[in-house]
């Protein structure tokens, strides 16, 4: 039977699902709100696009903290190497840096739009741009799609692929949660991840701007365990603090209050610091204290860090005693930042939470309560780090859903 398919959604998800559905012969349309597909792809890793990961699929599951089991044949289904072979048929070829993370030769996220665009074009699927979806109906056995313009009917199965509520100027607005809930879905509870943080601290708009590379991050709670620990990139906001390091650490962040350990010279020990330290002291032994660390800080942060030592910004480097010496160097090795919150979750680079997975067939992506009903991507409750890995389960839910219908 020629089936009528619809996939609501134009996002990585949706056009890999549209696309295995047409391959598989159904008639399938894909549905999608803004003037052009894949919108949030386009801004991804600054523009450059982190298409995957390229490490072992079964160390994806160490990177994914929500409901990773779930995840299971989909991401042997579909791996990371298939959907690099699927971007190369199309001419998209790849590198991988730092990480396993895999990027367009070209470093621009169009590139990989272009090629899945394509791919899309070569599978049959009829495209609709433009197209708001309002409401998702089920009558008797066909579904009905309803848009601003009018209603689509007659359709057998329907693929839920339109992302989760961050980004919303891309259309990820959360209209698929409430599509599911009308047909009977329960939505776990949604917050943003992946997402800046904001601190109790206010120098942060002294220092607004400022980014610090090749630094060690510690996350700790209210007991001082350590719950996130890593090595990397950072930037100071107006709020807070973002960049790789901090979007990583937002996964693991407490609902107590909780502080951010910085160790801005991770390559120094104590001991080759202090010895820095007396170095920096005698080349500027002459001068005022605050004149003497430009070799070592950035600019912007050294008013900071003089102001937080507690050292007469005046003193000489000369006369700076060992005692002062010392909490400057715990100052460096631990520089302190207590964290507030997450930024809103339109700030997010994904959202947590979503369509509970237990009302999902794990091997086919297809409703449980719903028959016909399919879900893929961001939608689901199920996220993982940064690094390549939520792409990735974007392609495989979407292949497991497009090939099952």
């Amino acid at each position: 039977m020629n089936q009528k398919v619809a996939v609501i959604g134009g996002g990585p998800a949706g056009v890999i699902a549209a696309a295995f559905s047409a391959k598989s012969g159904n008639d399938t349309v894909l549905l999608e709100k803004k003037e052009k597909l894949l919108k949030k792809l386009f801004i991804t890793g600054k523009g450059r696009c982190n298409i995957t990961n390229r490490c072992d699929i079964s160390d994806f599951f160490m990177n994914i903290p929500k409901n990773p089991d779930f995840l299971y044949s989909a991401l042997y289904s579909f791996t990371n190497e298939d959907i690099i072979s699927l971007l190369e048929s199309v001419g998209v070829s790849v590198k991988t840096e730092r990480g396993n993370r895999v990027f367009p030769i070209t470093d621009k996220a169009g590139t990989v739009c272009d090629g899945l665009c394509l791919f899309l074009k070569q599978s049959g699927a009829k495209v609709k741009l433009s197209t708001t979806v309002t409401a998702v109906k089920k009558q008797d056995d066909l579904f009905d799609i309803v848009t601003k313009s009018g209603t689509l009917s007659g359709f057998h199965k329907v693929i839920l692929a339109t992302g989760g509520k961050s980004y919303p100027v891309t259309g990820s607005t959360g209209d698929g949660y409430r599509f599911s809930e009308s047909l009977g879905h329960h939505i776990t509870p949604l917050y943003g991840n992946l997402v800046p943080l904001e601190t109790e601290e206010t120098y942060g708009q002294e220092l607004s701007g400022l980014s610090l590379r090749n630094v060690s991050l510690k996350m700790k709670n209210q007991k001082g365990k350590i719950i996130f620990e890593d090595f990397g990139e950072m930037m100071f906001t107006h709020f807070g603090v973002t960049g790789p390091l901090i979007i990583s650490a937002s996964s693991h962040l407490p609902q107590e209050p909780c502080t951010l350990h910085i160790d801005l010279k991770p390559a120094l020990n104590e001991k080759q610091l202090d010895e820095r330290l007396l170095k920096d002291f005698g080349k500027f032994a002459n001068k005022a204290f605050h004149n003497s660390l430009g070799e070592l800080l950035p600019k912007s942060l050294i008013p900071v860090m003089v102001t937080l030592s507690g050292i007469d910004p005046g003193k000489q480097c000369n006369s700076i005693t060992r005692e002062e010496r010392k909490r400057l160097l715990e100052l460096l090795k631990n520089f302190t930042l207590h964290v507030k919150g997450k930024r809103p979750i339109e700030e997010a680079i994904i959202t947590s939470g979503g369509v509970d997975v237990r009302e999902i067939n794990p091997s086919t992506m297809e409703s449980k309560l719903v028959k016909g009903l399919y879900f893929c991507g961001e939608l689901i409750d199920t996220d993982a780090y940064t690094g390549g890995f939520n792409l990735q389960i974007a392609y495989s839910t979407g292949y497991l859903a497009g090939t099952n219908v």
